[in-house]
């Protein structure tokens, strides 16, 4: 289109030095961070070899581009991990190349995998993970349009660290000092509160993270009241512009009530009450006018009020739609949330500080429950709380909260909702009945509270009904809400075995502590006659 021609004389422009080495052919992807083209270059024993060029956004930290690069040269190149080529930088533009791998859009194969390329694409993936894990790399960004698969010549590439971050023991030292972009002004939210319907609401705190404040925030924040504001139906993210099977999604939503401490400017948010909204910009401004033209609060007094606020003084506002002020005077937590919706992990929707590789781990087993179940994307959520109840539904809340106190948070939900089992689950939506003799298809999957927020995804429908078509499981039916397959192929789908369940249980373990490692799932029974 004349639109990426324009873009590609313009990174000619910007990066001189590409001209006498690049023929750029097209553009073949496009993120928040960077966009991606087909070039090929003139070698010199005649032939041409097609590569990928990344033009990072000019904005990009300097850091973050080293970082990268670092990423690639010391833990790419093997075992299913992208390398690089070159690097060219010209002022504030650079442009990372890469070997080109031509590969399929996850969509587009989905239901025509079988079940032995499954196996197979999945031990593929965990042998990247073992491999930049093995580095301290947490990539922060899996899912299957960062897997590249060639499914003829079976090869696969786990591409973009544009997020990566660090263990405490990374070997990749430009990770010591990087940190993800997205973790600016990600702040933890005092008891934000997310209504399903149906009597059914989720409300996680940080129940220790209590310390003094200033005396304008405190005399301020004392008299300050929550915002209502309601999330309007969205799309979902960028990476639904990309895949146009929405209407898959085992999830939709309703218009959900948030309440929130804040009120942000968003096109996705509608201020539902004006009154008794404090912006937090314009916060420091109208506290001086409450003290000055109130005259009953007095610097010194706010101050003493905050410091005589106990570590461990309970708060009384817990779960309800007001912010007392023992709660405002938490200090704010910062924690990582880069990634995609849809595969970020527990840990990671409840802002836990500390996150590890088990992260990606998770990410993995999202991609293995899209395989299985022949749905994708399988969670669609707008907001982060939203999407810890659409994993409630499968997992069950009972053990969502009890994973989350062990990493320090605390998660209410009004209503018990029980885990689903994971073969029932998949085979149901992938419409399927496994004649495997080790089956345990028996499970609570037809429970009725536990199947709230599924969606008949096999019905085609538009972005903006999805979250409409809101259906319990039990609606499907034999014939009905289940696909019909074909019995005459079956691609191995009728002999799924209990490993692979198994597997997907471990991968989907909502304690981050106990999640199986890529090492560990390399050396599943499932993989037993693959090996390294």
């Amino acid at each position: 289109t004349a639109g990426v021609k324009k873009d590609i004389e313009k990174l000619y422009e910007a990066v001189p030095q590409l001209v006498n080495v690049f023929k750029i052919k097209e553009k073949i992807g496009e993120g928040t961070f960077s966009s991606v083209y087909l070039a090929t270059a003139q070698l010199q024993t005649g032939y041409e070899e097609k590569m990928a060029l990344k033009h990072l956004i000019p904005t990009s930290h300097p850091l973050r581009i080293a970082a990268e690069l670092q990423c690639l040269t010391v833990a790419g190149g093997q075992d299913n991990v992208m390398g690089v080529k070159y690097c060219f930088r010209k002022n504030d533009h650079v442009v990372i190349v890469m070997p080109y791998l031509e590969h399929e859009s996850f969509l587009d194969i989905l239901n025509s995998l079988s079940f032995e390329e499954v196996r197979e694409y999945m031990f593929n993936l965990f042998k990247a993970l073992r491999r930049i894990h093995h580095f301290g790399i947490v990539h922060r960004d899996v899912k299957p349009s960062n897997f590249l698969y060639n499914r003829q010549l079976k090869k696969y590439a786990l591409v973009d660290f544009g997020l990566a971050q660090g263990t405490p023991d990374t070997k990749i030292e430009l990770l010591k000092t990087a940190h993800s972009e997205d973790q600016q002004g990600s702040r933890l939210q005092t008891n934000p509160i997310v209504t399903l319907g149906n009597g059914v609401s989720v409300s996680v705190t940080a129940p220790k993270q209590i310390a003094q404040q200033s005396a304008s925030k405190a005399a301020d924040r004392r008299s300050s009241s929550l915002s209502k504001v309601q999330m309007k139906q969205g799309r979902g993210g960028k990476e639904d512009s990309v895949h146009h099977s929405v209407q898959r999604s085992v999830f939709g939503e309703r218009n959900f009530n948030v309440y929130s401490s804040t009120y942000q400017e968003n096109s996705s948010t509608k201020l539902i009450k004006q009154s008794k909204v404090i912006d937090v910009s314009s916060r420091k401004l109208i506290t001086k006018k409450k003290i000055i033209s109130t005259k009953t609060v007095s610097s010194g007094a706010a101050r003493k009020a905050a410091s005589a606020c106990p570590l461990n003084l309970p708060c009384d506002c817990y779960a309800t739609d007001r912010v007392c002020s023992v709660c405002l005077s938490r200090r704010q937590q910062v924690a990582p949330r880069a990634g995609t919706p849809g595969f970020r992990a527990p840990e990671v929707l409840t802002k836990c500080p500390t996150q590890t590789t088990a992260i990606d781990m998770w990410s993995a087993g999202i991609i293995f429950l899209s395989l299985l179940s022949g749905r994708y994307p399988f969670f669609k959520a707008s907001d982060d709380l939203t999407a810890l109840a659409q994993i409630m539904t499968v997992r069950g809340s009972r053990e969502t909260i009890q994973a989350a106190r062990t990493f320090g948070k605390s998660v209410v939900c009004t209503q018990v909702v029980p885990t689903q089992n994971l073969r029932t689950l998949c085979e149901k939506l992938r419409g399927t009945n496994s004649s495997y003799k080790g089956s345990q298809g028996e499970g609570p999957s037809r429970s009725e509270n536990s199947t709230a927020l599924l969606v008949a995804a096999d019905k085609p429908c538009a972005p903006e009904t999805l979250g409409k078509q809101i259906q319990r499981l039990q609606s499907f039916q034999e014939g009905d809400g289940a696909l019909e397959t074909k019995a005459t192929d079956m691609k191995g789908w009728d002999q799924v075995p209990d490993e692979a369940y198994d597997l997907l249980d471990k991968l989907l373990d909502l304690n981050p502590a106990t999640r199986i490692t890529a090492k560990e799932a390399l050396l599943h029974p499932f993989f037993k006659d693959i090996r390294l």
